[in-house]
């Protein structure tokens, strides 16, 4: 649980955020003193339903974000985790949306919402206006017996009625259409959260939040959006937990939390909605196990999928799952399920941008472009003994894996800690591919193949850099072809060592005294053209590695980095290929 907030005043925070989405989204406008985030009027706004969601803050970006064509008319905002009062809701009924058409609530099942939004709805019809309102209770984490008369709490699937019920209201339905719509929905609904940690409020001291938080790799099941209490805790991988939130959801034999039946001929919509916390790379990754998941233990197979942030409990270190059974609302034509959904939003909140017929239309199809241009790597004439060359290459790989430690060690200092870890990727493939494949007796085909694993194996700049001057080293040995068999010499390599040297100054600006690999490169280079002698110029790469200590960088990472220590440290990249090059040189004795 992290206490860090860059704004502590949680009413400022709530009232700056709804602020920005005025500033995002120029259709919507700010009740600021009742904290009601609203649709401008337009010629056509009082044709439609009018619908009013909301509840405390921290949800972002439900529920205001969810306001604007398509969505939702209005949205009141509470304090953090705290519902609004009747009165901001009544006013939002009465003042701030078009009541022609009527007006549907769409609230969570939380008893403070529940209570608050259905004063304000009865005062509402009490004034003449005609309003409906739908409970939302979605999360399965809480079964029939623990939630009792209260039921179930109401969770991310929320967003999923409110733009079916937006997306048919902007079609000019009825009230009586949109409400039935919106609890048909309810009716076909389940979710489940997870989380491994619980959140901290701004503006709360911590001796105020839980001190009962989740221990390393413990996750808690059906944790709340308000930081309530799961069913349960427990150690669990990711497959696994998706595996137990699953079956909490589709198991018929549980008679406590299995809510709604789906089988395998059943259309679906799956929402995974990030609790706040989750990078998008992870919750890619977390879509992708519970998408295996469904069709492989379940045979379902979703129609749509939807990955995002939807609904959040602040920073919640947690992701929800939910899914809605496609079910046929009676409406005719154009007004199914699938095709509201798809419906445009114009809303900031809601990020499903995949129109109906580009998912009608998915295939299994792939592009398969024909091969055009390709040919055959040839070969230089340039021989090389390959037992020789396999032996020295092996030995400066090896070297630079045993080095990898300092590597990463000088990298953490002065950069992200990642050279090493990259440098050692590319090692350990061209050693495998030197034990599986036989090594070419051809210079050009070497290096060729070299960098086909380079390419492939390393990644970051280290991984360009290498790759740009291993393809041009290729090109420069390829100038030197002989029409027939030729020993390379040391003069050939350090020509062609040149002409990578050029091609490299092409993409970099980094000259030797900059603090970067082209510290040992240079004077590999040119110690090889003046002397022809390996083990002369690998001591002048390690001399020029060693020389960059205390070097004040000029290119890359280091130039930001002001932790204490660099002066005392070389640069990672020129020490990494001062070991790879000392090595290599040692292997041809």
């Amino acid at each position: 649980m992290s206490a860090k907030h860059f704004i502590n005043d949680p009413a400022h925070l709530i009232n700056s955020a709804l602020l920005n989405v005025t500033q995002t989204n120029p259709s919507t406008a700010l009740d600021v003193e009742n904290k009601i985030l609203y649709r401008r009027p337009t010629p056509a706004s009082g044709s439609t339903v009018s619908i009013v969601s909301g509840g405390g803050g921290g949800h972002e970006p439900s529920f205001a974000g969810f306001v604007g064509a398509g969505l939702l008319a209005a949205a009141v905002s509470g304090t953090i985790f705290a519902s609004p009062n009747a009165e901001q809701i009544r006013k939002c009924i009465l003042r701030r949306v078009r009541k022609e058409r009527g007006v549907l609530v769409v609230v969570m099942n939380y008893t403070g919402d529940v209570l608050n939004f259905g004063m304000a709805v009865e005062k509402a019809r009490a004034s003449g206006i005609e309003t409906e309102m739908v409970v939302v209770g979605d999360d399965v984490g809480v079964g029939r017996t623990q939630g009792g008369k209260v039921g179930r709490r109401g969770i991310a699937g929320t967003a999923l009625v409110q733009k079916l019920a937006g997306a048919l209201s902007a079609k000019g339905a009825s009230l009586q259409e949109v409400a039935g719509l919106a609890r048909l929905a309810c009716d076909n609904l389940a979710s489940i959260g997870a989380s491994l940690a619980h959140v901290h409020v701004p503006g709360r001291s911590v001796v105020e939040s839980p001190v009962d938080d989740l221990r390393e790799g413990e996750v808690e099941i059906g944790m709340g959006i308000h930081n309530e209490a799961g069913s349960e805790r427990k150690q669990a991988d990711l497959p696994a937990l998706v595996k137990d939130m699953l079956a909490k959801m589709l198991d018929s034999s549980d008679k406590d939390r299995n809510f709604i039946q789906i089988s395998e001929t059943d259309e679906t919509v799956l929402l995974v909605n990030n609790l706040g916390g989750v990078s998008p790379l992870e919750m890619g990754g977390i879509s992708a196990e519970v998408v295996n998941q469904l069709e492989q233990d379940w045979k379902i197979k979703p129609a749509r999928i939807l990955t995002g942030t939807f609904m959040t409990s602040l920073n919640g270190l947690g992701f929800s799952i939910s899914l809605l059974r496609i079910t046929d609302t009676g409406l005719g034509e154009g007004n199914s399920m699938l095709e509201l959904l798809d419906a445009p939003a114009e809303a900031t909140g809601w990020s499903a941008a995949v129109q109906t017929h580009t998912w009608d239309e998915r295939s299994n199809a792939v592009l398969s472009p024909e091969i055009i241009g390709e040919e055959e790597v040839k070969q230089t004439n340039l021989e090389l003994n390959p037992d020789v060359a396999q032996k020295a290459l092996q030995a400066g790989l090896n070297r630079l894996v045993s080095a990898e430690p300092d590597i990463t060690n000088y990298d953490t200092i002065v950069g992200d800690g990642d050279c090493g870890i990259g440098l050692r990727r590319g090692a350990e493939g061209l050693l495998k591919m030197l034990e599986r494949a036989k090594t070419p007796n051809d210079a050009g085909l070497l290096v060729h193949n070299v960098t086909q694993v380079v390419e492939k194996e390393m990644d970051g700049t280290s991984g360009a850099i290498y790759a740009i001057f291993l393809n041009a080293l290729a090109h420069g040995l390829r100038k030197q072809s002989c029409s027939s068999a030729t020993p390379v010499t040391p003069a050939m390599w350090a020509n062609a060592l040149k002409t990578s040297q050029e091609a490299l100054a092409k993409y970099t600006p980094a000259r030797p005294g900059d603090r970067t690999l082209v510290d040992a490169l240079y004077p590999f280079i040119d110690t090889l053209a003046k002397t022809g002698d390996v083990q002369a110029a690998a001591q002048a790469a390690e001399a020029g590695a060693k020389g960059t200590k205390g070097m004040k960088a000029s290119l890359g990472r280091t130039v930001y980095v002001g932790t204490e220590g660099w002066q005392g440290v070389p640069d990672p990249g020129a020490h990494g290929l001062a070991q790879f090059l000392v090595g290599l040189a040692g292997g041809l004795q």
